[in-house]
Formats: C-alpha cells, structure tokens, sequence
C-alpha cells in the first residue's frame, strides 16, 4: 500500500474519515516511540506533541487499541 517504502522510523497519519459529529485518523508510531506510550490511559496534547507527533491543534487522543497499542487513535469536532 501507500506506507509500502516508508522508513519503519518515522511517524505515519492515516487519511482522515468522519461520521456526523467528529473527524478521525489514526497515527502509527515506531516501535521505538511507542515504548514510550502509557498503556493505561490516553495521552493529552502535550504527551502526544512530545513524542512527535505533528497535527493541528484540536486533535484528542480518544481511545486506546489495545491489540496495537502504537497505533493512536484521534477524533475531533468537525467545524
């Protein structure tokens, strides 16, 4: 797919997909960053800015997929 010849150490975004209410994507993180993910609650804007992750502001960490705890899953409100 698109992520076919991507460097395994760099910071993948998904397309984004909506519903009614809220936009999402997800992000994919490197093994080595996503050590550095808690596994046990979300992360605020700042934890996910630190870890490099680069978006617009008003994006929120909403869930936690746990069978892939690198990949973060983010909504926000759709304007």
């Amino acid at each position: 797919g698109k992520w076919g010849g991507m460097p395994t150490n760099m910071i993948q975004y998904s397309e984004k997909y909506y519903d009614d209410v809220y936009e999402y994507r997800h992000v994919i993180l490197p093994m080595d960053i996503a050590r550095s993910v808690p596994q046990d609650r979300l992360m605020s804007e700042t934890e996910w800015r630190s870890l490099g992750v680069q978006q617009s502001r008003g994006w929120v960490h909403y869930a936690i997929h746990r069978p892939e705890p690198h990949i973060l899953l983010f909504r926000r409100e759709k304007d």
